[in-house]
């Protein structure tokens, strides 16, 4: 069964910095991109930052400059830094791992971030 277990929310003042991570675990196969999203109240989830498995990466235009995402192919692992936070950057972030395998999508449980002073 497949698991991905992400860690590192919190809560920090504005200007701080975070650090998540996300391991996928169990017979994922073979991934073909890692991403995070995130989603508040009412709205929907949309994806901030993705990396695909030749290593192109994408951000959303409102992280970039901010937030850098990176992978461990070996580890199966996805990280998300997170510099520079803003309020409006407080929600509960995703990770979201592609897999050619079925059911080819796989989502992490979510973990909270708060940018508060």
């Amino acid at each position: 069964q497949v698991q991905l277990v992400e860690s590192g929310g919190g809560l920090v003042q504005p200007g701080g910095s975070l650090k998540l991570s996300c391991t996928a675990s169990g017979n994922i196969g073979r991934i073909l991109s890692m991403s995070w999203f995130r989603q508040t109240p009412g709205k929907e989830r949309d994806r901030v930052a993705s990396i695909d498995s030749d290593g192109e990466i994408r951000y959303v235009s409102s992280v970039k400059g901010r937030f850098t995402i990176s992978k461990d192919n070996a580890k199966n692992t996805v990280d998300l830094q997170m510099n520079s936070l803003k309020p409006e950057d407080t929600a509960v972030y995703y990770c979201h791992v592609v897999s050619a395998l079925s059911p080819f999508r796989f989502w992490g449980q979510g973990t909270q971030v708060t940018v508060s002073s």
